[in-house]
């Protein structure tokens, strides 16, 4: 219930105000739910196995059709519970709205506290890099520090991490197995080493690094160890994003007298600045489709989230909140995960795309 209406798509009846509790497709009388309005109706049971682990059976029931639109039946241990939950709420998304469901998937994101450990660094903020699932439940957490971490990035399987830590004193970019927790630096230039982002097959990064005097983008080459520079401009360049294909890298930069996004094709380095409307344009993340693109902007001196289609060039904002700011796109494209603050609070918040 939970999964289904964080989506935005879907409002639950609440059980207070249902005629019956159905367990089966024999117990379901479709004019009680009619009556209620509803659309689709979940019903399901749950026994034990043998082998310690849990069953689950669930139907998705079209009320107005009057018919069982699939009935499916998972597997799980007892700690798996939840995984079990988001199997269904998976399932049923995808049943009805034709999309993926993202409730299975997990996040990653970095918290900052004031230090209430240490006497002798009192006011200073202790850093954490955590994963968790979609929901914010069963956090885990993969890297403590004194120092500043910055801009988490999920490998393509899933599997491992990039970001960026302070903790040699100067910003470098590392990578992090979610399996063993062993930990890889990937660079160590001076000046700025920031905003990783794999390329869709996992062969590379995009970064940036100013080892050359300027802010600028380079790929490195994770077999051989190798960087190729991108971009040579006197403005700041920053914060890439892949296009799904892997032929086209989008970027920030400042080149035109604002940051706004651009296009870089790795083919022949041709670059194309895609956003007009507005006086900020920032931290481009691209949906799976190809041609959504979510990102941060200013039209007079609010900060929101908004929607960039690629093809039609129409922008909307999403967010009506202020200091709005690092988008995610899930990866079924249908939602939008984004920090803001609530009071003196920073906060991560969805919104439906």
């Amino acid at each position: 219930e939970a999964d289904l209406s964080r989506s935005g798509l879907f409002r639950a009846i609440p059980r207070d105000d249902m005629l019956s509790y159905p367990t089966t497709v024999a117990d379901v009388y479709y004019r009680d739910w009619r009556i209620l309005g509803a659309e689709y109706l979940v019903i399901g049971s749950i026994t034990s196995m043998e082998d310690s682990r849990y069953e689950l059976t669930f139907s998705l029931i079209n009320i107005t059709a009057q018919k069982i639109q699939f009935t499916h039946k998972v597997r799980g241990k007892p700690t798996e519970i939840r995984d079990l939950a988001h199997t269904v709420s998976d399932k049923v998304y995808q049943s009805i709205t034709g999309i993926p469901g993202a409730f299975s998937t997990r996040l990653a994101y970095v918290s900052a506290q004031r230090n209430s450990e240490n006497e002798d660094q009192q006011g200073a903020f202790v850093y954490r890099l955590h994963i968790a699932d979609a929901d914010g439940a069963r956090e885990q957490l993969m890297l403590k520090s004194s120092e500043p971490i910055m801009s988490p990035a999920w490998s393509p399987d899933g599997k491992e991490l990039a970001y960026v830590s302070f903790e040699t004193g100067r910003p470098a970019i590392f990578r992090q197995s979610l399996l063993t927790a062993r930990r890889q630096q990937l660079t160590n230039f001076p000046g700025l080493n920031g905003a990783p982002a794999w390329s869709p097959d996992g062969s590379k990064l995009a970064l940036v690094l100013s080892k050359d005097g300027n802010p600028e983008l380079y790929l490195l080459h994770l077999a051989t160890g190798k960087f190729t520079r991108l971009t040579r401009h006197f403005a700041i360049d920053t914060e890439p994003t892949w296009m799904p294909d892997g032929k086209n890298i989008l970027f920030t930069s400042d080149r035109g007298g604002t940051p706004q996004i651009y296009k870089l094709s790795l083919a022949d380095g041709s670059i194309e600045r895609l956003t007009f409307k507005g006086n900020y344009n920032a931290r481009p993340s691209m949906a799976p489709d190809g041609r959504t693109l979510a990102l941060v902007h200013r039209e007079s001196s609010v900060f929101h989230i908004a929607s960039f289609d690629l093809q039609t060039r129409r922008l909307i904002e999403l967010t009506e909140t202020t200091l709005d700011e690092s988008p995610s796109v899930a990866p079924n494209g249908a939602m939008l995960m984004y920090a803001t603050k609530q009071g003196d609070r920073g906060v991560l918040a969805a919104v439906s795309l």
